[in-house]
């Protein structure tokens, strides 16, 4: 049994592995979206119990009758899987190209695009994705027929192994993918996938049945009513608030662990852990595991509440301990309960697990498209969580439950549902922090527009997104007054405040905004009372929509693009706005002569480096400058020379409302001073690649500024200082602008 556990700590290794990279490989072809993202998730969960539905079907059927031991089967679909990392970044490029060529002939929408991109995504992933699924039902036929029974708890024990190795895979690729980037980190989950697939057909062939012994440690089975199907019904509904509820966690932990990688890798690992933990606690309780689950129903739901007690901004906790406190009780009960009930129904039987299994997926993958498109732009996060919990809270009210036990159970909910609602009332959320604030919600975030007069300021998910600063201005005016010829169509990537495209619009040149998040530019009013005006204006045009993707199917090309991405640097996905690919599809988009804008915030060298190259790689001509206020990088970059003009040139060659614009906020006291406080600080972009040589260019594939612990944690060791602390990579700003620190989450 040693090895079946090998075996599924491995595969739940590789999984976690393929889903995060198989993510950001369909992000990069397929653009950077909630929809596209739900598109993914569901495909992946959607494979799973395909395939455990399939697996167990097919067992059933053909039962001993099988013209290959289910041992071998179960090897031979880990080596499918091992395939994928070939095939799945080949099919998901001849997906992307097909449909470049569909939207060339024919003029796709949003609606469209998604329904074509969506399939593309299923038809790749459902198959790989369901040979994962099957694992499931044929290692327990494999132990079933090997060990002379049925083992009543195999299905635990080998989620068990899956989850223990699911943690790791949450973990390890984050330094793999620094290391050696997406695609040969792949090759790792290959190779594990190679070895569970040699080690199972050799074990099939050199211990075949007929010398198989009983197992010591394994249960007998406990036979079930097949007419029971209340553990189904409580798969379903544990799949599907356990992973609407993960949608939840990440809007209530993102102002407090940041919007990178490491922060999203951590509350998964913190799941997967904490579920570890419980399936260890039911494996050990053994045959009397069943005896309190009654008890235990009524208490996940005052668990799950937890959360909002955890991501009070009142209580002042240690990241890591507030992401615990949190997640870790309700998924630890989850991990309990849930291979209980599979065991409970199944009986050890890979039909009826892989049923069950599937069951609990159907729920996982309705859970997210329910939390994100429904619940959380609706009712917020608060309100969400308790909506999730009640079920749970008041089960014992239902008339199902245990005539015998009914009265102690009603007591247990009436308490649960006091708790629930006593950290319901008596918490705040992030946004309270703020007395002055609109707040939107939508499918993809929650935004907050806060501040008065020059101290208003953007947030989205708690993060500090930008504030009122020239230096965005002059994103605009120094690129447009760049140009060999007068402007005659704008991009801008990302709206922010607008402040970027309200300083386009003073030149009356059309202008076209990309923003990702819908309710941003419905706060563009708060920020500038000229806002509806522009807006309704002919000349304006705001697209909801990845940038990237919206590149990629549009045929207009134009004399400007500025690119804006959201700060932190670090932001997990930011660096699709900042790759040789990106840039190469850009290029493709401006006119001859056309300028594009890149604003950099101000990162370590290497990223400084990587962004710099990738830029120089990607154009003729680059140039480069400090911005009025001294932070970040702003590059002008083109297949043409970039006209050096003087200060006077370039305010001569400006509209009078654009030098209105341009001096608004100042903060020199003449158009001609404003110029030369970025002239004067022109650089050599081969110095900024100077300071990391060793560095590549930023690519799909390598992002550089996302993945960086191994990088500073070199660093600060080298240079003596403490190692790297939870939430240094992004956290929310300071409620107070008195308190504002200049770091890269405040441009």
């Amino acid at each position: 049994m040693g090895w079946f556990f090998a075996f599924f700590f491995l595969s739940g290794f590789c999984s976690i592995l393929y889903e995060l990279v198989w993510l950001r490989l369909t992000m990069a072809e397929f653009g950077v979206t909630t929809a596209l993202t739900s598109i993914v998730l569901s495909m992946f969960m959607a494979g799973l119990g395909l395939g455990s539905w399939w697996a167990g079907a097919l067992v059933r059927r053909y039962g001993h009758r099988l013209p290959i031991a289910p041992l071998s089967l179960y090897g031979a679909c880990e080596f499918l899987i091992g395939c994928s990392s070939l095939a799945v970044p080949a099919e998901l490029q001849w997906g992307h190209k097909l449909l470049e060529r569909m939207t060339a002939e024919n003029a796709y929408s949003s609606g469209s695009y998604y329904l074509a991109s969506g399939l593309i995504v299923a038809l790749v992933l459902l198959p790989w994705c369901a040979c994962m699924g099957a694992t499931f039902p044929l290692a327990m036929a494999a132990i079933r027929d090997r060990y002379h029974g049925v083992s009543g708890r195999s299905f635990s024990f080998l989620y068990l192994a899956n989850v223990l190795g699911a943690v790791a895979g949450a973990i390890a690729p984050l330094f793999l993918i620094e290391l050696y980037g997406f695609h040969r980190t792949m090759l790792f989950g290959t190779l594990c996938n190679s070895l569970i697939a040699l080690a199972a057909i050799w074990m099939a062939i050199r211990h075949p049945l007929k010398s198989a012994r009983p197992a010591e440690n394994i249960d007998e089975p406990k036979r079930t009513n097949v007419s029971q199907n209340g553990p189904l019904a409580f798969l379903f509904l544990t799949g599907l608030v356990t992973m609407g509820v993960e949608v939840i966690w990440i809007r209530l932990f993102t102002p407090y662990a940041g919007p990178v990688v490491y922060s999203f890798a951590f509350i998964l690992s913190s799941y997967l852990l904490a579920t570890f933990a419980g399936s260890l606690v039911y494996r050990r309780i053994g045959a009397g595991a069943e005896s309190n689950a009654p008890v235990l129903w009524v208490v996940l739901g005052s668990l799950g509440m937890l959360a909002l007690l955890s991501a009070d901004p009142r209580i002042h906790l240690f990241t890591l301990l507030r992401v615990l406190l949190g997640v870790a009780p309700f998924a630890g009960l989850v991990g309990y309960l849930t291979p209980m009930l599979v065991d409970r129904w199944s009986g050890g039987d890979p039909d009826r697990a892989g049923r069950a299994y599937a069951v609990n997926v159907l729920g996982c993958i309705l859970g997210p498209l329910l939390a994100g498109f429904f619940l959380l732009p609706v009712f917020g996060e608060r309100v969400s969580t308790l909506l999730l919990m009640l079920p749970w809270m008041g089960i014992a009210l239902l008339p199902t439950s245990p005539r015998s036990s009914r009265a102690g159970l009603q007591v247990a909910s009436y308490a649960s549902i006091a708790a629930g609602l006593l950290l319901f009332f008596g918490t705040k959320n992030f946004e309270t922090l703020f007395p002055n604030r609109e707040v939107l919600r939508d499918s993809t975030a929650t935004v907050i527009a806060t501040g008065t007069g020059m101290h208003k300021r953007l947030l989205t998910n708690g993060i500090g997104i930008t504030e009122l600063t020239p230096i965005t201005k002059m994103m605009a005016h120094l690129t447009l007054a760049s140009l060999p010829e007068q402007p005659s169509r704008a991009l801008v990537i990302c709206f922010g405040m607008g402040t970027t495209f309200r300083s386009v619009m003073s030149w009356n040149v059309p202008t076209t905004v990309v923003e990702l998040v819908p309710s941003v530019p419905r706060l563009f009013t708060f920020y500038h009372d000229d806002g509806a005006r522009l807006l309704a204006s002919p000349l304006s045009h705001v697209v909801i929509d990845d940038g990237r993707r919206y590149l990629e199917r549009t045929p207009e090309k134009y004399d400007v693009i500025i690119i804006d991405p959201p700060p932190p640097v670090r932001a997990a996905g930011s660096s699709l706005l900042y790759s040789k690919e990106f840039y190469a599809l850009a290029n493709e988009h401006l006119e001859s002569g056309g300028i594009l804008a890149q604003w950099l915030p101000s990162g370590d060298t290497a990223v400084q480096a990587s962004v710099a190259k990738a830029l120089q790689e990607s154009f003729a001509y680059v140039r480069m400058f400090k911005p009025v206020q001294d932070n970040g990088w702003h590059f002008l970059a083109s297949m043409k020379p970039i006209a050096d003009r003087t200060a006077e040139d370039l305010v001569a060659r400006m509209p009078a409302k654009a030098v209105d614009d341009m001096m608004a906020w100042g903060p020199a006291a003449t158009p001609v001073d404003q110029f030369n406080r970025m002239l004067h600080t022109d650089l050599m972009v081969g110095d900024l690649i100077g300071r990391s040589p060793e560095t590549p260019a930023l690519d799909d594939d390598r992002p550089v500024n996302e993945y960086d612990m191994l990088r500073n944690w070199s660093r600060l060791m080298r240079s003596g200082t403490q190692t790297w602390r939870p939430g240094q990579y992004g956290a929310a700003i300071e409620p107070d602008p008195q308190k504002q620190s200049v770091s890269e989450n405040h441009k």
